[in-house]
């Protein structure tokens, strides 16, 4: 596709930022991937809430809410499916960290076509792998989805066969996410996912799973989980805003079966996930 009919630069059509632009040379922004079902952008509230927690932990100035919903109904009004990208940047300065002479933020805002995922994986599983790349612990940058991603860039070259998915852990070993996802894990019936104070992206569909597990009574905890916990369980699955819930039904040499509660899980999100509508 021709990425200047569907990118929106500061409100503009265009495909250019300056290349003294923040986010081209330090990765100084924050950016929110959203799934686009017949026209409406899914989730949006909870997207627009973390872009501002974001912009607050790095010091940004969020971008005007009703801005950004004009740019997103442009693009998106009439797409049947598809992934809407926005990226916020500090904008455009000199050469050096320093940030005070730093312009008006960078506001883009692009749609993508739906990723040409297998059909089947949300019904039948994936398969996932262990990563050797690990993430770095930092509590300042923990949960920010920004624009620094080499370490999933990394961790992402490890593989190029049939499996979907990678785990990632912390430099202490811990199990921290996915590679594009938030993880959780079912235990003799309870929920858990990994703890993401000092590294990992808070996901946008991670909080909508909690949410709806505490709705459906499902005892659920956020905290410390190793690769033996990841053996040891019961189900696995993998969670972002345009997968929905991926099961996993192998991992390593470990093979698991598709739950209940996993399925359970999946209905309840649903009306989130466009390739239930």
């Amino acid at each position: 596709m021709t990425l200047s009919a569907n990118t929106l630069v500061n409100g503009v059509a265009s495909e250019q930022v300056s290349v003294s632009d923040r986010g081209l040379q330090y990765g100084d922004g924050v950016f929110e991937t959203v799934a686009v079902c017949h026209g409406r952008a899914l989730l949006w509230e909870a997207h627009l809430e973390r872009l501002r927690l974001g912009c607050e932990g790095l010091a940004i100035p969020a971008p005007d809410s009703g801005v950004l919903q004009r740019e997103a109904a442009r693009l998106c009004t009439g797409v049947a499916k598809g992934v809407l990208k926005i990226i916020l940047t500090r904008g455009a300065g000199g050469r050096g960290y320093a940030s005070g002479d730093a312009g008006e933020p960078t506001r883009v805002v692009s749609l993508f076509p739906w990723p040409a995922y297998e059909p089947g994986w949300a019904e039948n599983g994936v398969l996932a792998r262990l990563c050797e790349t690990r993430l770095a612990r930092n509590p300042r940058l923990a949960g920010i989805k920004h624009l620094n991603r080499l370490e999933q860039v990394l961790a992402r070259r490890e593989w190029e066969d049939e499996v979907a998915e990678g785990v990632m852990r912390d430099e202490t070993g811990d199990v921290i996410e996915g590679v594009m996802s938030n993880l959780f894990l079912v235990t003799d019936g309870v929920l858990a996912t990994p703890d993401l104070s000092y590294c990992g992206v808070a996901g946008v569909m991670r909080a909508l799973v909690l949410e709806k597990a505490v709705a459906m009574g499902v005892p659920a905890r956020i905290g410390r989980l190793t690769v033996d916990d990841l053996e040891r369980c019961d189900e696995l699955f993998f969670t972002n805003s345009i997968i929905g819930i991926w099961p996993v039904v192998g991992f390593e040499n470990r093979h698991y079966r598709v739950g209940a509660m996993t399925r359970q899980l999946q209905d309840a999100i649903s009306d989130a996930q466009c390739d239930q509508q």
